[in-house]
């Protein structure tokens, strides 16, 4: 018998080999370390926020929607009513579990549509919040969340102004799903677009990637790191307005949660048909982060965030932006990692410490999924 290789190996006995009717397969323990990217079936890595949820939108959602759609479908969409332009975003919350060192599915849900309104330029104004409950939920859990949303409401200066609640059997969810919906007044000075992002841009993240994610991942199947590690979940449309004021031409902004800083550079990448070039050795990634990594094998470029952004200004303004952002307790640590290049059109790469170069590509589903 011969391998793939062509390499002779041993053949097991017959007597090795159970053929009987009795002998069984445990299908269920298989597994698959990426989703079948043909699969007739939804599967996890549709909802990652990598190349296998751009193409459910490209190839399933854009032509079923038809002319009704716009094909732009971005985290938020840009509108004008009265002659103010407005920001308008929806998000959906199934973060498992859904309490974890540092917040709860409450404040994501809060801070991640006041996020996706905030890197558009706007000021988030209301919110709406729905609720999918499991029937059996303990009703204190719900209430934990509920507060969770009040608080984070009102610390990002948003009113809560309609919503909707369902139950469904149990076993047929997971306790508590959120979703919400935000308006927010766009900043009349910003024109922040994806497609913005242009050669000689700088690119800076406002501080340390990767730390919502493994502080979710800390606490599932009760595994344990030496450090504690807690959810930077944040509102950023302070940071932002920070940002604006200092009447630098910002290109483009983004959070990067689903999919990490990869999905998203790689996104703002295509959309501009730009090339971008990072300086690994300057992308800022806690100690603790990086060993809770190279623990589990995780990129750590490919780790969720919350209340982190990216942004695309010109090479001339870099400065004084990352200035602004470093005086905002929310951009402490904020970093030049990158530039944008007109090589490599719609790629990311890395040069690393070794003076080599990696590409950064899409993910195709997500590392850690249920992240938020």
């Amino acid at each position: 018998m011969r391998d793939e290789h062509g390499a002779t190996v041993d053949t097991p006995p017959a007597a090795a080999i159970d053929t009987s009717p009795e002998a069984t397969i445990d299908m269920e323990s298989w597994v698959c370390p990426a989703p079948l990217r043909d699969s007739p079936n939804v599967v996890m890595g549709h909802g990652g926020g990598g190349a296998m949820s751009g193409e459910l939108i490209e190839h399933l959602f854009l032509p079923a929607f038809g002319s009704a759609a716009d094909a732009a479908m971005g985290d938020s969409a840009v509108v004008e009513v009265g002659g103010t332009r407005l920001a308008f975003s929806t998000d959906s919350f199934v973060v498992k579990p859904m309490v974890f060192p540092g917040g709860t599915i409450g404040e994501l849900a809060v801070n991640g549509t006041v996020n996706d309104l905030a890197v558009a330029g706007a000021t988030p104004m209301v919110l709406s919040t729905a609720f999918i409950l499991e029937e059996g939920t303990s009703l204190d859990d719900l209430a934990r969340v509920a507060h969770a949303v009040g608080t984070a409401a009102m610390a990002a200066g948003v009113k809560l102004v309609t919503g909707d609640t369902k139950v469904v059997d149990s076993g047929h969810g997971d306790g508590i799903y959120v979703n919400t919906t935000g308006i927010g007044v766009i900043d009349p000075r910003a024109d922040i677009r994806p497609q913005r992002a242009t050669e000689g841009d700088a690119v800076i993240v406002s501080g340390d990637i990767g730390v919502h994610g493994i502080a979710v991942m800390s606490c599932r199947e009760g595994l344990e790191f030496a450090t504690s590690i807690a959810s930077d979940t944040a509102p950023l449309h302070g940071l932002v307005a920070a940002m604006i004021e200092t009447g630098a031409d910002i290109h483009a902004l983004r959070d990067p949660t689903r999919g990490g800083m990869a999905a998203t550079l790689n996104e703002i990448a295509k959309a501009a048909q730009v090339g971008i070039v990072l300086d690994e050795r300057s992308i800022p990634v806690p100690p603790e982060v990086r060993d809770a990594c190279g623990l589990l094998g995780l990129d750590p470029m490919y780790v969720a965030n919350e209340g982190k952004l990216v942004a695309f200004v010109p090479a001339a303004d870099a400065g004084r932006v990352v200035e602004s952002m470093r005086a905002h307790p929310l951009g402490a640590h904020a970093a030049v990692i990158g530039t944008c290049v007109t090589d490599h059109p719609g790629m990311v790469v890395a040069r690393t410490a070794l003076g080599g170069t990696r590409v950064v590509d899409l993910p195709i589903g997500e590392q850690l999924p249920r992240i938020c």
